[in-house]
């Protein structure tokens, strides 16, 4: 009989690349996977342990699983990724419910946990957060025709607010060569929109080639039969430079919509978070970005309550937003990450720091919702990702929206699942579009 298992992967797209890594292997070691944890031989938490609100549902769901196990309804449990990672020390003293844990640096040993849980064992796997990235196959979880890219993993950034580079490992490139054979692959799969990620893309290759590859390596992905989109996500301001500016203006596989991560805009702030750069030059760069590429949709991630800020600062950061009407704005409250420097600076409490966040919500809502009517009227092609059970409508993305973080397509029409058809856009609520397939 087939042992079954269920997989809950939790946090970014990075830790869900090593969720479908994990699905891989162990498919192929012969174990089912199902939908639901309930009955199952074990459950499988692949976690996130970035900041307070992801350490919380990563807790939240162990217990749960903990409460199946206790009632004889989970066979066992293991607990992979960020959280394992962070607390490799301390995690299965806290949480004695746990029988497997396995580290960032060990994605690749879940069959070897696996088969010691079945067998009554307890396993504590890890190696080094920075080795080289395996290369290890993947089955994809998103879609249809759309998929994550990774190639490179770690951080050598060091921002003070942030723990990725102790839990992560310093950067790592994966090859050139590698990455194109796994884009090839999802290319001959169905794949049409590759979505390329890694904490900063814009440091691609350093590393492994002595300089900036990220240019090259969109020229060659571009050339990929079957390719349509080329998404890039995390580009980190200070990094950018004239080949990768041109290539994004003149490749019409890369989509003209870049997340380029600041956190702030004031420079003294900057210069405590160990932020390189300053305000005026991201201003600057925002600017140039606009006059090389029409039409390009700017995200952003800002934290509200960084230390440092007070009124004045915080004001400095929504006269920017004012200024800079950016399409798309994330925002979170600052949290305290132990163990890193920002924790131990002065900074306002949580409640003012959500304050803040919610602020900026308000502030850009209308800025997003003139960008929306903005489109109304024109054709966009869309990726269909299939039928909207509650409007019955077809729903899909265009350019301009990423996928589980910004908004959608509505239309009607006749199209398939990763399809690309284009959309008459005729009306835009809450940051989504509605419209009806047509011609071009």
């Amino acid at each position: 009989m087939e042992n079954t298992f269920a997989l809950i992967s939790l946090g970014c797209a990075k830790n869900l690349v090593n969720s479908e890594q994990m699905l891989y292997l162990m498919d192929e070691a012969g174990f089912t996977l199902v939908p639901d944890p309930d009955g199952a031989d074990l459950a499988i938490v692949n976690t996130c342990g970035f900041i307070d609100a992801a350490k919380s549902e990563a807790i939240d769901n162990i217990l749960q699983m903990a409460e199946l196990k206790k009632a004889g309804r989970l066979g066992g449990l293991i607990v992979t990724g960020c959280l394992a990672e962070r607390y490799k020390d301390s995690i299965l003293e806290e949480l004695p419910e746990i029988d497997a844990v396995l580290g960032v640096g060990r994605f690749s040993a879940i069959v070897q946990a696996a088969r010691a849980v079945l067998e009554g064992r307890t396993a504590q796997l890890f190696g080094s957060n920075s080795a080289p990235v395996e290369e290890i196959p993947r089955v994809l979880s998103t879609g249809p025709a759309w998929a994550y890219l990774r190639i490179a993993e770690g951080c050598d950034n060091f921002c003070a607010f942030c723990a990725i580079p102790y839990i992560r490992g310093r950067y790592r490139s994966r090859s050139m060569e590698n990455v194109l054979a796994e884009a090839r692959d999802l290319a001959e799969h169905g794949v049409k929109e590759l979505i390329v990620i890694a904490q900063d893309i814009t440091r691609y290759g350093t590393d492994l080639y002595g300089r900036r590859c990220l240019a090259s390596m969109c020229r060659e992905l571009a050339k990929i039969p079957g390719v349509e989109w080329i998404r890039l996500h995390y580009l980190y301001p200070d990094q950018f430079d004239d080949e990768l500016i041109e290539e994004i203006a003149s490749n019409d596989k890369i989509v003209k919509y870049l997340d380029i991560p600041i956190q702030h805009i004031n420079n003294e702030i900057l210069r405590r978070m160990n932020r390189r750069g300053t305000g005026d030059e991201i201003c600057a760069l925002f600017a140039r970005l606009r006059r090389c590429i029409p039409g390009l949709v700017l995200r952003t991630s800002l934290i509200a309550g960084l230390p440092g800020e007070g009124e004045a600062e915080f004001e400095e950061l929504c006269a920017f937003l004012r200024q800079a009407k950016l399409e798309r704005v994330g925002v979170f409250p600052f949290s305290p990450e132990e163990g890193t420097p920002a924790a131990a600076m002065p900074h306002v409490d949580e409640e003012e720091a959500q304050r803040r966040a919610d602020l900026i919500l308000e502030l850009q809502a209308p800025i997003m919702d003139s960008f929306c009517q903005r489109l109304v009227g024109q054709k966009l092609r869309v990726l269909c990702e299939g039928e909207d059970p509650d409007s019955g409508l077809l729903v899909g993305r265009s350019y301009a929206d990423s996928p589980e973080i910004d908004g959608q397509v509505f239309f009607e029409g006749s199209c398939a699942p990763g399809e690309m058809p284009w959309v008459l856009i005729r009306s835009a609520e809450d940051g989504n579009l509605y419209g009806e397939e047509a011609d071009v």
